[in-house]
């Protein structure tokens, strides 16, 4: 089973403790150090939480991901958003296939999306897609989880669970490709049948350091880069469990171009 296939049903329920709310608070911090509209992609969406967020609070917004079962879940959290709100438009594209029909102010891609994409080449084409629908001015910002964290978390068992949703997943590090690997068993209780259903999924991070995605952002045409710590207005400090990383598009950029 390919990964979120059958978590897209569960996953807002296994991660109701995330505060999208905060997210949209310290994006909006950057954005408000200017950016040249309001018309923001939301990459690597997922079920559409984020991009809901931020499309209550004015942004016009598209959401892209990999997924059409977790596409579909967002679809629908974003039906009804109320007469005044643009509704998000979806796409089911790779990052590194990015393709959208105009140019974007800003892009965020977040909760460690970018440690999804494990071959370093699909990465660098990512981040060149994005700088080549930002406008000039435009915003890149994306966070990744540590190569201290996924580290730590070799060997180790987790527990989520739900009245309804049952999941158990175990991690296992490589140091030599730096991939941590999620293997999960779910299982999710069927309201109609009474039934629980069991599902297996495969995900896997790959621990990138702050020099080689720096690099990245670089080789894309992005100037001015910044790193921050864990949705802090500092640099990350030692140990950081999650490092936020912020690059702009040269103004002097062509549209579409470098």
């Amino acid at each position: 089973m390919s990964s979120y296939e059958f978590l897209a049903g569960c996953y807002d329920e296994l991660t109701y403790d995330v505060a999208y709310s905060a997210w949209a608070d310290y994006i909006q911090r950057h954005f408000h150090r200017g950016i040249p509209g309001k018309t923001i992609l939301d990459l690597a969406c997922g079920t559409g939480s984020l991009t809901r967020e931020l499309a209550l609070r004015g942004y016009e917004m598209i959401g892209v991901d990999l997924s059409p079962e977790m596409l579909a879940e967002a679809a629908e959290k974003n039906r009804d958003l109320g007469e005044d709100i643009i509704p998000p438009i979806f796409l089911c594209q790779p990052m590194e296939k990015l393709d959208l029909y105009g140019t974007i102010d800003a892009c965020v891609c977040c909760l460690d999306s970018v440690n999804y994409v494990t071959d370093p080449k699909k990465l660098k084409q990512a981040f060149g897609r994005v700088h080549t629908f930002l406008l000039p001015g435009g915003l890149f910002l994306f966070d990744v989880n540590s190569v201290e964290k996924l580290s730590a978390l070799d060997g180790q068992v987790f527990l989520d669970e739900t009245e309804d949703t049952y999941c158990v997943w175990r991690a296992e590090y490589s140091k030599r490709s730096r991939i941590c690997s999620y293997f999960m068993d779910l299982f999710r209780l069927d309201e109609e049948s009474g039934q629980w259903e069991r599902g297996e999924e495969l995900h896997r991070e790959r621990a990138y350091t702050v020099e080689e995605l720096t690099d990245f952002l670089r080789q894309a045409g992005f100037l001015d880069i910044k790193v921050y710590g864990d949705k802090k207005m500092r640099s990350p400090k030692p140990g950081e469990q999650r490092i936020f990383f912020v690059a702009r598009k040269d103004k002097r950029s062509k549209i579409n171009g470098r």
